[in-house]
């Protein structure tokens, strides 16, 4: 290949690494990010100028080759895991990280992760102890379980209960509730995992009693319910009840699984939603086990929690695979937390999950006011708009709560939630009828300002380039 005069002079007055990094800027930046970091930074910027000026591009000034480098170097180290403010309306949203924690939980989760604790001690006998006793005591108290334990998902702890107590054998579940989890994972794809034979009975919208009772062979070791969390069934339909599953297992001698998939300690319906099934209703009915989330209605973090009978507890507790699916001290800080709320009769006050289902019309309403009355001073087009907000993430499936939202209108909605997609915080909307929407159902309190800022901002940005 050759190069022109042009080229071949450009080439010559790119300063090398060692000469970029005398720099004071760059020096400074060594300092903050490490000058591994900015070598690495400086040759792939030198690298790809190199490239432009051989594909006929002007060489770039010398102080926005240091500019690149230093921004190259920031973005390489930017945490891509960060805070993002949720104005879509769907309150468990699973791309979003499902509940945003209490106050409470946070403030739990930060003492104990920056200090050593009792996790696994017990401080009356001077020994080692439990890490599951933290929450034990708090799940049995507010659920009328015999006993708990606390693994990393609700998908976990399916798994593991099945693994230590129908290897090898049959487990019975109606093929109406044979669902598919987040991630495409499959409950049949899970129980085979786990070594159990699954044994489909009844069909997709009608299973009997009947249909469990003719399946039951000397290889069965569980009949199992799973809750439909993330769809819903409607019509000419007809599921067998826990309490009839239970009455099945003591007349023939077999435990009763019911994973709730979400799972509630709360009545939903004072909300305005359908029934979910809560946690003490399966444990007074008699299921042997119950498994359900800790992020989702809970409200708390990622966790899967196992209640029940203290036999199958014990004997899942000193199964191999506990160990493997154990949760960390912070975890278990931010759930005993998350309990306490619901022990002192605060969960709709202190958890953000129960805080928005319960908050009524007129608060929603007088929020999404403030907001358009601010953008309106700064001359944007907007106007408050009833709407539907969705509790989502595998909980109460269809359910809708009746909002009010910000509607936005501008020439392209799209390139407005792109432009706030890009802001610090993420703002993530909805478009709909070619407006941009945002429900102060799922925003944070604390979080309007930023957002006020960053819609101004953007709104602003959108006029001036469109």
């Amino acid at each position: 290949m050759s190069f022109s005069t042009s080229m071949k002079e450009a080439l010559r007055q790119l300063p090398s690494v060692d000469k970029l990094l005398r720099e004071p800027s760059l020096q400074a930046l060594a300092s903050e990010y490490g000058h591994d970091s900015v070598v690495e930074s400086a040759r792939t910027v030198l690298d790809q100028v190199r490239e432009d000026v051989l594909s006929g591009l002007p060489l770039i000034q010398h102080e926005e080759l240091a500019d690149s480098i230093a921004d190259r170097v920031r973005a390489a180290i930017h945490p891509t895991l960060q805070p993002i403010i949720n104005a879509t309306g769907v309150i468990i949203h699973t791309n979003l990280g499902r509940a945003p924690l209490s106050a409470a939980a946070m403030a739990a989760m930060q003492e104990v992760g920056a200090s050593y604790t009792n996790l696994e001690y017990d401080l009356d006998a001077g020994q080692r102890g439990s890490r599951y006793t933290h929450a034990t005591h708090l799940l049995r108290r507010l659920t009328g379980a015999e006993a708990a334990l606390v693994v990393n998902n609700n998908a976990g702890a399916t798994l593991l209960i099945l693994s230590a107590l129908a290897r090898g054998r049959e487990v019975i579940v109606s093929r109406g509730q044979l669902v598919e989890i987040g991630g495409g994972f499959r409950i049949p794809e899970v129980m085979a995992q786990s070594g159990a034979r699954l044994v489909e009975v009844g069909t997709t919208n009608k299973t009997y009693l009947r249909d469990y009772a003719g399946a039951i062979t000397q290889d069965t070791a569980m009949l199992m319910r799973v809750h439909s969390s993330n769809f819903r069934v409607t019509g000419f339909t007809h599921q067998t009840s826990i309490e009839e599953l239970v009455s099945l297992g003591r007349e023939r001698g077999l435990r009763v699984l019911d994973d709730l998939g979400s799972g509630s300690l709360l009545d939903t319906t004072p909300y305005g939603l359908m029934p979910e099934p809560t946690v003490q209703t399966s444990i007074e009915a008699g299921a042997d086990l119950v498994c359900f989330s800790g992020d989702k209605l809970l409200g708390g973090p990622q966790a899967g929690v196992i209640v029940g009978k203290a036999e199958p507890i014990e004997q899942i507790r000193g199964f191999p695979m506990t160990r493997a699916l154990r949760v960390d001290k912070t975890t278990l800080a931010g759930l005993q937390a998350t309990l306490l709320s619901y022990v002192r009769g605060k969960a709709t006050e202190e958890i953000p999950v129960w805080r928005m289902l319960s908050t009524p019309q007129v608060g929603i309403e007088e929020r999404a006011q403030v907001w358009a009355d601010h953008l309106r001073a700064h001359g944007a087009n907007v106007t408050v708009e009833p709407a539907e907000s969705t509790v989502g993430g595998g909980s109460l499936p269809g359910e809708t709560l009746p909002t009010l939202v910000l509607a936005i209108v501008v020439d392209s909605p799209d390139a407005l939630a792109e432009a706030l997609r890009s802001s610090d915080p993420p703002i993530i909307a909805r478009i709909e009828d070619d407006k941009l929407l945002l429900d102060p159902r799922t925003v944070l309190p604390a979080q309007d300002q930023q957002l006020l800022d960053a819609l101004t901002t953007a709104i602003a940005q959108q006029e001036r380039t469109g």
